[in-house]
This record gives structure tokens, sequence and C-alpha cells, in this order.
């Protein structure tokens, strides 16, 4: 009979077996990471979760034997867009505990290659630093993504099917991710309600401080939500479209699946001491650091 470990790509959907032979398979781990919080009038507040995580199962389908889905992690750091009903928030210590808890936990059993797919801005940074102290505080590796960086690999592509403006165009529940949305889960587009509005940021036409998901100023002003936006839209969702969204969504699948067949088979890479005396106590940050004696 053969494994399922070869066939499945949902994570929770394997028995413990099963996750021994996915680990002997060397498969690398895909957590898609989002958060709840307000997309404007016209998108439901799931928009961090249904993008990457359609996008993820997308890459499942195409590889199972490669890689392995996990449920997304729902809840991320989202303090800044509280002035909107339904937004929910996540400490950032939390957050990156909970990130880093799981990744431990991954590494731990075996799994030595992890990916986290982000679908909410505001989590780089939170997430980077999970992801950094995953390479040094374990034997694991893990990459950070986000799904709309997957539109940047063709530097072809966006011009595609971007019609808004840059920059501003693409930022938040904007043409790029109400087309994605119109792909995954049309029905639950409130069409009627699609307004534009690019943030105040932009108004003067400074070179220093804009925004834009594939790209940013040289300087970054990120507060309340509410000031820069009276609905919450930043961007045109006007110019999307569900053919857009169908896409958007293969060429981040695909880049997505090119990303896997790279870092599955990239040998790790080697840490190597350059003291001259081996230290004798952990890395301040790291009691498992190995010391003289261990």
């Amino acid at each position: 009979m053969s494994s399922r470990a070869a066939t499945e790509f949902r994570y929770e959907k394997l028995t413990w077996p099963e996750i021994n032979e996915a680990v002997a398979q060397q498969q690398v781990c895909i957590i898609p990471c989002g958060a709840v919080e307000q997309h404007g009038e016209h998108l439901p507040l799931d928009v961090d979760l249904v993008c990457p995580g359609g996008i993820a199962r997308g890459v499942g389908e195409a590889m199972p034997d490669k890689v392995l889905v996990l449920p997304t992690i729902a809840y991320g750091y989202t303090g800044h867009v509280m002035d909107f009903p339904g937004t929910i928030n996540t400490h950032y210590e939390t957050f990156i505990r909970q990130v880093l808890d799981v990744t431990k936990s991954l590494a731990y059993h075996g799994f030595k290659k992890i990916i986290l797919l982000n679908g909410h801005g505001s989590n780089m940074p939170n997430l980077d630093l999970a992801a950094r102290r995953t390479n040094l505080e374990s034997d694991a590796e893990c990459l950070l993504i986000a799904w709309w960086h997957l539109l940047t690999v063709d530097p072809d592509f966006m011009k595609t099917v971007r019609d808004s403006v840059f920059p501003g165009g693409w930022s938040h529940a904007c043409e790029l991710e109400t087309s994605l949305y119109l792909y995954l889960d049309e029905d639950n587009v409130r069409k009627d309600r699609i307004t534009d509005h690019i943030t105040s940021h932009h108004d003067d036409g400074n070179p220093y401080i804009w925004v834009d998901l594939i790209s940013r100023g040289p300087a970054a002003l990120t507060s309340w939500t509410s000031t820069y936006t009276p609905n919450g839209v930043i961007g045109e969702p006007s110019h999307a479209s569900r053919e857009k969204g169908e896409k958007v969504y293969l060429e981040a699948v695909r880049q997505f699946c090119g990303l896997i067949e790279y870092f599955h088979g990239r040998p790790k890479d080697v840490r190597r001491r350059h003291q001259q005396q081996r230290p004798t106590m952990p890395i301040p940050w790291d009691q498992h650091d190995p010391v003289e004696g261990d």
C-alpha cells in the first residue's frame, strides 16, 4: 500500500507514522501566516488568510511529494488597524513566540526545511525575526516570503495584470488583493461596495514616505491606519477582476514551486566559528549553544 505521505499535502491530515515517512522524504513545510483584519467595505476580514492559504494549497496540490502545508497561523500583528471593527490583534511577542513554537516543533520532529508564507504586510518584521531565530536556535533552515513578492520574480509579469497607479495602487484591499480574492472566493466580495483610495502619504508627492506592496520609500511611517484611509482601502480595487486574480494565482504558485525545487535540494549552510579559543559559555540569548566540554 502506498503511503499517504507522498500524496497528502495537508500536514494535519497525516498520522504520526506518516509524519515519520514525510520526514524521511525530506519534505518542505509551508506555514501560511496571516491576520484577521479589516479590508475595506468590500472584502471580508479573512483576506490575509484566504490569499496565502490558497497559494499554499496550490503548491501542495502541484507537488505533494515534496511539501506539507500546515494550518494557517490566523492571528497576526494588527494593532495599528484596531480603529476598524472586527480586527483581531496579537501582541508581537506572542505572535513571534507562536511562530517559533511551530517551527521549532517541526525541527524537533525532523523537518529541516521550513517556509513562512506571509499574507499580512505588518507581519513581515515579526516573521523576519521568527525566521532568523529559527535558523539560529534550531538545526532547521527557515525562509520567509510574502506571497505578493512571488510576482516580482519575472520582471515582466506585473505589466500583464496591473492597471492601478504606482505607488499606492497595490497596498491594501487594493487591485491586487481584490483580484486574487475574486478568483479564490468571488461570492464573498461585496462588489457594490468597491471604492478607491490612495493613502494621504502620496498626496504631496514626496519621494520619502510612500508604500506599495511590492516596494516602499526610504522612510516608513506606519501609524494608525485610520489616519491615512477613511474606509480601510489603500489602493484602487476598481481595477480588480477575477481574470487578473487567476493570472496572479497561477504565477504565484508557479514561482513558489520553483522556490521549493531550489530550496528542497539546496545543501544546508555550514556554520564556522572564528574565535581562536572555543567559547566557554553559550551565546547570551541561546542557552543551547554548545560550549567547551559539551
